[in-house]
């Protein structure tokens, strides 16, 4: 059971650097790549900053959630702790904002899914990292 967390911690970040390299580059899937840039057309039309009188050009900001992902996704599955647990929050920032984008544009809650799922993992490997450093405090 001790191994659980660890590899649910690497595989949650290889799955972000993978989806972060997608949205970086057309070498992956070139269709996939097509369809993200199309969509964040419309995710620059609904982002949450927009209020405040900034809207990202569609372009950048599929880059910037491309590099985060990456850079956070690596340091979430093989960095040290402390950067383990900055890259789990700044990646939790980026699924709440995934999700308030799908809910705001009225796509089917299916789609949320793969946000959902991954915001539950990282908020359970955050968690869990809590309760086993104050557990070992106590020991």
């Amino acid at each position: 059971m001790a191994l659980v967390f660890p590899a649910v911690r690497v595989l949650l970040g290889l799955f972000f650097l993978l989806t972060g390299a997608v949205k970086l580059t057309d070498q992956i899937s070139a269709e996939l790549y097509q369809q993200l840039k199309s969509q964040f057309v419309q995710f620059a039309d609904v982002f949450p900053l927009k209020e405040f009188g900034y809207k990202p050009e569609p372009g950048q900001y599929l880059q910037v959630v491309g590099w985060i992902e990456v850079v956070a996704g690596a340091l979430l599955a093989f960095g040290p702790q402390l950067l383990q647990e900055i890259s789990n929050f700044v990646l939790t920032i980026v699924m709440i904002g995934a999700i308030y984008t799908l809910l705001v544009l009225k796509e089917p809650l299916a789609m949320c899914a793969p946000a959902t799922i991954c915001l539950g993992l990282l908020l359970l490997l955050n968690i869990r990292g809590r309760g086993g450093r104050a557990k070992s405090k106590f020991e």
